[in-house]
């Protein structure tokens, strides 16, 4: 999750960071404990199940859908120069590498063949053409290859790793006095999820079972060495999924080591200044992304404690305490007198997410993001007996939510406004819920009038409405929030989705932050959290 305007603004704030290192005495420790909690990956090996045809059909999602025709025995034994293309359905997402056998087929291959692979995660990807390419990302993230064979018989494993469920081999070249075949296709699949989930109850209802399983899948897909955000693309560690990631595996694959091991990682790679790292790379060797992300850094703090309610790890958040409490002065130059935020100021020398839509006021996200962090990180500073070191927090935050009550609330309309032109969103009234500056009476009261009035930003993608499906339990709504997994989460099901996706608005199957869907993430980490509400709250989601 990248773009132009934002490389640029933090290109521009890496000029300005401290030479020195902050952290100097405590990097090599941290980066130590992130290499010993490494997850070693489980490899399975995955066989195709049918030859599918792809069929335009204007009713699905993106209109496009694979239908199974042939078994896939039909092209391991007949003469590809005859079928010259193939999709191929291996029935599931799958993270990993695709190997492949080329064997001679009733006269000797006497030149070389080029065969061209499109691993696609939806059907989409296998028909729209990817050049001239016009997305705002690397043309280089779009799954294709093409792969020259010598000499036959020959068994290749190509060695860029794939995520996908379908396949499209297309024949460019071969010699007219030769024939061949394609057999043995396979993929080894990776994860570090080695264990099974409890099921859930009875009861549940079939729509939030399937939503639980796709879930799980996309979980599973991204829990790779690091919790990556898209196995397919951006395929790194961002604070951002990685506090949802996180979340989701405290109730399903309870997979400990490995949020420890991240929560190290970004540590070890912190910047000079002490600013938590939006992303990172674990390859060719750990190196951060200079790419300063506001709400992020902050969310870097909830992920620590959360990981400590879960396990009881005290050892790891003491050894983090000392990043944790770096990140409570990110946000303390632009807290004005008055107790809020100097938005302007900070949107100009921070990237501020909160989510893929265009036209967000983040004001009141913004503000209710630091409360809502510094709310928790007292919380944590507690329970490590270090309330001490951060005694200024309860008077800074009852003057931060008394400013943003005064300042964004609108009583005649019951919602909380955002910016100068009063922007209306749901961004704005999940965070003002989640940080405490709603009463519960306000929030149900926000939600409930959102949908009767004009003009209302909605969430772009499932990592705001994560937060907003948060703020709604926290509110009391427990009917509203089950319903906003059946039409969200479940939209997806009901169109297809192996694994959710990045970015989905019920109203545009071809939304995409990077003007070219086909390099949408298709399985992005950031959209499991279905699976967290669903086993954290059984009483409204399994009932």
């Amino acid at each position: 999750m990248k773009k132009s305007c934002f490389l640029f603004c933090a290109l521009c704030f890496a000029t300005i960071l401290p030479a020195q290192d902050v952290f100097k005495d405590l990097r090599a420790a941290w980066l130590q404990k992130a290499e010993d909690t490494k997850p070693v990956l489980i490899e399975t090996t995955k066989q195709p199940l049918t030859l599918d045809t792809l069929v335009k059909d204007a009713g699905v999602f993106q209109q496009w859908k694979a239908v199974p025709s042939q078994p896939i025995a039909t092209l391991y034994n007949t003469s590809f120069i005859k079928q010259q293309t193939a999709v191929v359905d291996f029935g599931e997402h799958l993270t990993g590498y695709c190997s492949f056998t080329v064997e001679e087929l009733n006269r000797a291959v006497d030149a070389p063949i080029r065969i061209k692979f499109t691993f696609g995660e939806v059907p989409s990807e296998l028909t729209t053409p990817f050049d001239p390419y016009t997305g705002g990302l690397s043309r280089a993230w779009l799954q294709d290859e093409i792969i020259t064979i010598n000499e036959v018989p020959a068994t290749i494993t190509i060695p860029r790793r794939f995520a996908f469920r379908y396949v499209k081999l297309e024949l460019l070249g071969s010699s007219g006095y030769s024939d061949f075949r394609i057999s043995q296709l396979s993929v080894k699949a990776t994860t570090s999820v080695n264990t099974t989930p409890a099921a859930l109850a009875p009861s549940t209802d079939a729509l939030i079972a399937q939503i639980d399983r796709v879930g799980l899948t996309t979980l599973k897909e991204c829990m790779q060495t690091v919790y990556e955000d898209g196995p397919k693309r951006d395929r790194r560690l961002w604070i951002g999924d990685l506090y949802l990631e996180s979340l989701a595996n405290i109730y399903s694959f309870k997979n400990d080591a490995l949020t420890r091991h991240c929560l190290y990682l970004l540590a070890g790679l912190s910047y000079n200044d002490g600013v938590a790292p939006s992303n990172v790379f674990e390859r060719p060797r750990p190196h951060p992304q200079i790419n300063p992300l506001f709400d992020y850094a902050l969310i870097y703090d909830v992920a620590v404690k959360e990981y400590l309610d879960a396990t009881g790890d005290t050892q790891t958040a003491q050894d983090l305490w000392p990043i944790v409490k770096q990140q409570l002065e990110v946000p303390k130059k632009y807290i004005g007198a008055d107790g809020m935020m100097d938005y302007l100021r900070a949107g100009k020398e921070w990237w501020l997410f909160f989510d893929w839509r265009n036209g967000l006021d983040k004001q009141a996200a913004l503000q209710g993001v630091v409360i809502w962090a510094y709310k928790n990180t007292y919380a944590l500073a507690k329970k490590l007996g270090k309330e001490n070191e951060v005694a200024d927090l309860p008077a800074l935050i009852k003057k931060m939510t008394e400013a943003a009550h005064k300042n964004l609330y609108d009583k005649t309309t019951g919602v909380f406004i955002s910016g100068e032109n009063k922007q209306v969103s749901y961004a704005s009234q999940a965070w003002m819920i989640l940080s405490g500056v709603a009463t519960q009476a306000e929030g149900v009261k926000a939600f409930t009038v959102l949908p009767t009035m004009q003009q209302v930003v909605y969430p772009g993608a499932p990592y705001l409405y994560h937060y907003v499906m948060e703020a709604m339990i926290q509110c009391g709504m427990n009917k509203a929030a089950k319903d906003l997994m059946l039409s969200y989460w479940g939209g997806m099901v009901q169109k297809g989705a192996d694994t959710f996706w990045e970015v989905y608005d019920p109203k545009d199957d071809f939304l995409s932050p990077y003007n070219f869907f086909p390099v949408n993430s298709y399985c992005h980490a950031w959209s499991c959290t279905p699976v967290y509400f669903i086993r954290k709250y059984p009483a409204i989601f399994q009932q």
